[in-house]
């Protein structure tokens, strides 16, 4: 299953963390900005040309020590069709970078809406007997608010063409309790949302025991955290919430099993942006990225026994 391969990139580069690629404009060097201003009729255009060269020139950093990326699609899309191009260049050169490649969604529909938006991100669009790829991730994140009407049309996906889906569960937002938290009978709901991901990803468990259907679970909340990777022993957990949004190395600790798996941990802004920290110039970007990744990863490792 896909989550497999998720699995053997984080051994080889013994590094559980995946860098979000969420390129706000105000993050892109002024430099490379400048370079694009005045060259298309549509500014649009030149923001995502700066912002592909920003992404590459992260991959390139990023790509030997960091086993995946996490472009978030709200920041390609809100370039118009320039920036849907350059998400779907981004996904290409990281994967070609040998880099997994999740893309951060969070789509939600039931039936054929579901069915494009999962084809559209993981699987392939019958053209007339052409068979084509339209962006290619190896993962996509997920809302499960629809039940299982929502999340069946992905499955298919993930059992015939290698995919994994994370589902939201209990995200690192501070007002996620306004649901997530209330109860169904004893359980609150994130725990029940948790328990249909184990229901979900019943068939398509891998070797590691881990299935395709994974979890979004914050580190903003380290006891859940912990909770839920107890409770749910068969679900890959993907967690937000480490730096900028002020969980920690001791937060996340709660996602591992005792091998050190079973959970890969994000963050964004603190990577892509760590040249504005510090005495780095901005040429050194990348550097200073690969630096920070370095850095969190050694933080990480330190908490679990991978």
């Amino acid at each position: 299953m896909s989550f497999e391969r998720l699995i053997a990139k984080i051994k080889d580069t013994k590094n559980p963390t995946v860098v979000g690629l969420d390129p706000s404009f105000s993050y892109v060097p002024q430099y490379i900005r400048a370079k694009y201003q005045g060259q298309f009729a549509d500014p649009l255009e030149g923001a995502a040309c700066a912002v592909l060269e920003y992404n590459k020139g992260l991959i390139d950093a990023l790509c030997d020590i960091v086993p995946a990326v996490k472009p978030q699609a709200a920041y390609y899309e809100m370039y118009g069709w320039y920036g849907m191009k350059t998400f779907a260049e981004t996904i290409t050169y990281a994967q070609k970078k040998g880099m997994y490649v999740i893309i951060d969604g969070k789509r939600n529909d039931i039936g054929s809406t579901m069915e494009a938006y999962a084809a559209a991100h993981l699987g392939t669009v019958d053209l007339d007997g052409q068979i084509a790829v339209p962006f290619g991730g190896d993962a996509l994140t997920v809302n499960g608010y629809l039940g299982t009407d929502g999340i069946s049309p992905l499955l298919k996906i993930c059992k015939e063409q290698d995919k994994g889906i994370f589902v939201l569960v209990k995200t690192s937002n501070p007002s996620s309790g306004e649901l997530q938290d209330k109860k169904i009978g004893r359980r609150p709901v994130y725990e029940v949302m948790g328990k249909m991901c184990e229901t979900w990803g019943k068939e398509l468990l891998g070797e590691s025991g881990y299935s395709a259907v994974g979890a979004v679970v914050g580190a903003t909340y380290p006891e859940q955290l912990s909770e839920l990777r107890e409770k749910l022993p068969h679900t890959f957990f993907l967690v937000p919430g480490y730096g900028a949004q002020g969980g920690g190395a001791k937060d996340v600790a709660g996602a591992f099993d005792a091998n050190g798996l079973g959970a890969i941990v994000n963050s964004s802004r603190g990577i892509i942006c760590a040249y504005k920290k510090g005495d780095w110039s901005e040429e050194q970007f990348a550097e200073a990225a690969r630096a920070e990744a370095i850095r969190m990863r050694d933080d990480i490792c330190a908490h679990i026994n991978l």
